[in-house]
C-alpha cells in the first residue's frame, strides 16, 4: 500500500479546515462627473440586479479584476476614480465572498450587456435603491460622495 493511503488518524485528532475567502471586484460606474446616474446590471442566472463585478483570477490585482469585469459585462472600458468600501457576504454556495469596489467613469465603448448579463441600465441613485436586489449593494450607495 502506498505511503499515507489507508492510514488512520489518531483518535481525537481533527482534520484542519481551510476556509478561503472568494476575492471579487467590480465598479459603480457613473455616467458623468456629477454621478447623477449609475450603471446597474441584471444577471438572468440569479435573476438579480447588482453592480458589475466578478471573481478575481489567481494572481490578478483587484483593480485589474474590477476593470476587466466591468468591461466584460457592460462593454465599457472605464477609469478608476477611487476605491469605495468593500462588501462581504456569504454567497449562494455558502462561501465567504469579499468584493472590492471602485467608483469608475467610462472612457471608451458603448453600453452593451453581455457575459452573464442580459440587461444594463443607467439609473438615478434613488431608482437604484429600489432596483438593487441585495442590501449590501444598497448600503454601498451610502458611500457615494456628493460629486456635484
Amino acid at each position: 500500500m502506498a505511503a499515507g493511503l489507508g492510514t488512520r488518524r489518531p483518535p481525537g485528532s481533527r482534520r484542519a479546515i481551510v476556509t478561503r475567502v472568494v476575492r471579487a471586484a467590480g465598479g459603480i460606474v457613473v455616467r458623468d462627473a456629477t454621478a447623477s446616474e449609475i450603471l446597474v446590471v441584471h444577471r438572468p442566472r440569479y435573476d438579480d440586479w447588482s453592480f458589475p463585478k466578478g471573481k478575481a483570477a489567481p494572481g490578478e490585482r483587484d483593480e485589474d479584476c474590477a476593470l476587466r469585469e466591468v468591461e466584460e459585462e457592460t462593454g465599457l472600458r472605464c477609469a478608476l476614480r477611487f476605491e469605495l468600501p468593500a462588501t462581504s457576504y456569504t454567497d449562494g454556495r455558502g462561501r465567504q465572498k469579499r468584493v472590492r469596489y471602485w467608483l469608475m467613469s467610462p472612457v471608451e465603448g458603448e453600453l452593451s450587456f453581455r457575459h452573464e448579463v442580459d440587461d444594463a441600465r443607467w439609473v438615478s441613485i434613488a431608482d437604484a435603491r429600489d432596483l438593487l436586489t441585495y442590501r449590501h449593494d444598497v448600503a454601498l450607495l451610502q458611500s457615494l460622495p456628493t460629486l456635484a
